[in-house]
């Protein structure tokens, strides 16, 4: 069975400064948008490979810009 590949970072709206290992493990974790991950903690997201703390420091100031925020 061929293995499902994720939509294109081009349809999240993660900022590109979070590096594109960040984005992608989000978007193969099932986060698409910047709003769902208000779904997630900081400790829940650093836990996937390829997200560290200057992704979490960039995906928290876009989230701040929204009005948004991890989940606690």
């Amino acid at each position: 069975m061929p293995e499902k590949i994720p939509a294109p970072a081009a349809e999240s709206d993660f900022p590109v400064k979070a590096g594109k290992p960040a984005r992608q493990a989000l978007i193969v974790a099932g986060y698409r948008q910047l709003a769902d991950l208000t779904q997630a903690s900081e400790k829940e997201l650093l836990a996937l490979h390829g997200v560290g703390p200057k992704a979490i420091r960039i995906l928290r100031e876009a989230l701040a810009e929204k009005g948004l925020a991890f989940k606690e």
